[in-house]
């Protein structure tokens, strides 16, 4: 499973102890994430660029991922949030953007503050490196899993298929954030630049990237010699090796 032990109790406990499981013909589960990719080796890209000439935790990544689609409408109440609060910000790339979706005069206002690419980001690269902050997201379990790995708090957006209940899971732990829509479905830039400070300021925000990186180190020590995701995936070895020799 794309999970590892100290992320997820409860859920695990359950699949393993509930009478309504341990009455099935059930498989072991086996937790051995997080798994996710490595930085890309010698990648180059504008945004990786354009990253190294900012601060140190100054830069919110929002990105919506490959299968994102949001009105034109929608898209403008983000971007004029950045734009307002003339925090610096990165709008990523997983989707197509084009012109007619930004907020009108919004590039021109906002060159040399942010960066707006149209083509694939290299995630991993943006989420590990130093001057990102914040993570606006879809709540995609992968990038979830990066954004837990590198340790950058979020501002849960789903969007749709069982990204709702992530973003559920997620602010229940205390580790991300979640705007409310307004009247006509459509969540505006006010309230995404509220919560985009709780995130990233203040004694609320604190705590919660302090909770997302004690995430980060349980992590890293899931998967090191002894961690809960190592014994796991060992123990799945075995099972196989057994399998194929017995």
């Amino acid at each position: 499973m794309n999970t590892w032990e100290e992320l997820e109790p409860v859920p695990l406990s359950t699949f393993r102890n509930h009478p309504f499981f341990v009455n099935l013909p059930m498989p072991t589960v086996h937790p051995i994430i997080p798994l996710t990719k490595d930085k890309e080796a010698n990648v180059e890209s504008e945004l990786l660029t354009w990253l190294d000439k900012q601060p140190c935790d100054s830069v919110v990544y929002l990105s919506f991922g490959s299968g994102g689609t949001l009105s034109a409408e929608q898209m403008a109440e983000p971007l004029g949030a950045d734009s307002a609060s003339g925090s610096f910000f990165e709008a990523g790339g997983n989707v197509s953007l084009t012109a007619s979706y930004f907020p009108d005069g919004f590039l021109e206002r906002t060159r040399g503050a942010g960066m707006v690419t149209a083509t694939w980001a290299p995630q991993v690269g943006v989420l590990s490196h130093p001057s990102v902050y914040g993570f606006v997201t879809h709540c995609g379990w992968n990038s979830v899993m990066e954004s837990m790995v590198h340790g950058v708090a979020m501002v849960a957006w789903p969007l749709y298929a069982e990204q709702k209940m992530n973003a559920r899971a997620l602010v229940e732990m205390g580790v991300a954030v979640r705007p409310e829509a307004g009247d006509e479905g459509v969540v505006g830039r006010a309230e995404v630049e509220r919560v985009v400070r709780l995130v990233v300021e203040g004694e609320e925000g604190k705590e919660i990237r302090g909770r997302v990186r004690k995430m980060q180190q349980s992590a890293v020590e899931a998967l090191g010699g002894g961690g809960s995701s190592g014994g796991c995936l060992s123990r799945l070895g075995k099972e196989w090796w057994d399998g194929s020799t017995g």
